[in-house]
């Protein structure tokens, strides 16, 4: 398989430090990978798991990293804290040399494993996990490829403003979950901002949503603040079948093209994410990403959290090859000063003493089963952490 564009631009960018590196014996460069092969955090961690180890074939098949091969090592976290933390301590036993890790797409995942990197002095670049409060929980060695949930829910809110006439919301959360219980806070602060307002707030238990429709009042929108996909559809079905007509609006953790291909019955079902890959996406790197990412697993196609577990390893080994150096520390302050990072998710910088990007924001129409891109945007006022 050939290599992106836009890993040939990188490389093509980092040449210096090949010229450095060749004559070298080749060493082997590791990561630390931990992600949910298994549980309820399986359906957006495996095709990050996918997307990161596509991205470690490609760069061999490129000549590997400063001359070295790239290796991940890829744990299974099981969607349980406790094993996560048992893992960050096999990978450092087993590969002392580890420069970096990553991995997960959500908050509490995230924070039962980046402590411990931090702890042995290694960065912890998350994939996928939202949550603005990372930043000051692991401070200096906790950093997103991603966005954070204020600047997804600003931009779903400011969307439903502009783009859909919204002036009520109805907020339905999943209360049992750090992700949508941040995420429904910082819709409603930017969308009673704009003038609008928020009718009513209900927080749910996933296992229990038989009455979570009963008393709604009459709204523009409803803004359904969940995290797994397969437990969406059948929230959304529901609303309907209870006669809950108007668009429905969520974050990240919609994003799946089989999920709604097997729902073709529901629409106006909008949400946010990190980038759209679709086949009439126009960017030459996202179409060649898709293609080779639907050859090496069977013809799947590749969602947004296996553009970011692909960015993630990109952009460590990105910031390995511009420092010339596999040394944790160096990697990591290289990372901390990465400025202009075109990725598959977009254009990523990192401001200085920022440990978020300024990414944009994708926002998505379900409709008779596909996924379409609506808009791109960056939002105006962003609420804080």
């Amino acid at each position: 398989m050939k290599p992106t564009h836009l890993l040939l631009s990188l490389l093509f960018l980092a040449g210096f430090s090949f010229s450095i590196c060749k004559d070298k014996e080749n060493k082997t460069i590791r990561f630390g990978a931990i992600y949910n092969l298994t549980g309820t955090q399986s359906d957006l961690d495996i095709p990050s798991s996918k997307g990161a180890l596509l991205a470690v074939k490609e760069l061999n098949e490129s000549g590997g990293v400063l001359g070295n091969t790239v290796e991940l090592l890829v744990k299974d976290g099981q969607t349980d804290t406790a094993v996560i933390r048992q893992r960050v301590a096999e990978i450092l036993q087993e590969a002392q040399d580890v420069v970096a890790f990553t991995g997960f797409s959500d908050t509490d995942m995230v924070l039962a494993a980046a402590p411990s990197a931090k702890s042995a002095g290694r960065v912890f670049l998350t994939s996928g996990a939202t949550s603005p409060h990372l930043p000051a929980q692991v401070p200096d060695f906790l950093y997103l490829a991603c966005f954070g949930d204020n600047v997804q829910a600003a931009a779903a809110a400011e969307w439903a403003y502009d783009a859909l006439n919204a002036r009520t919301a109805v907020i339905l959360y999943d209360s049992t979950d750090s992700y949508t219980v941040l995420l429904q806070q910082y819709f409603r602060e930017r969308f009673e901002a704009l003038g609008a307002k928020v009718s009513l707030v209900r927080g749910y238990d996933p296992a229990n949503t038989g009455q979570l429709a009963n008393g709604l009042p009459s709204t523009d929108i409803v803004f359904l603040s969940a995290a797994i996909v397969d437990r969406i559809a059948p929230i959304v079905r529901a609303l309907r079948q209870q006669g809950i007509t108007c668009p429905v609006i969520g974050g990240d953790g919609y994003d799946s093209e089989t999920e709604w291909a097997n729902n073709p019955d529901l629409a106006e079902v909008y949400f946010t994410t990190h980038a759209y890959l679709g086949a009439d996406n126009p960017r030459a790197a996202v179409q060649e990403f898709r293609n080779a990412y639907m050859a090496e697993y069977n013809g799947e196609n590749p969602d947004a959290f296996a553009a970011l577990g692909y960015d993630a390893i990109i952009l460590l080994t990105e910031a390995a090859q511009r420092a010339g150096s596999t040394n944790p520390e160096v990697v990591r302050l290289a990372l901390a000063g990465t400025n202009s990072f075109l990725g598959l998710t977009g254009l990523i910088t990192f401001d200085p003493g920022q440990q978020i990007p300024r990414k944009s924001v994708s926002i998505i129409e379900v409709k008779n089963g596909q996924i379409q891109l609506k808009q791109e945007l960056i939002p105006m006022e962003v609420p804080d952490p």
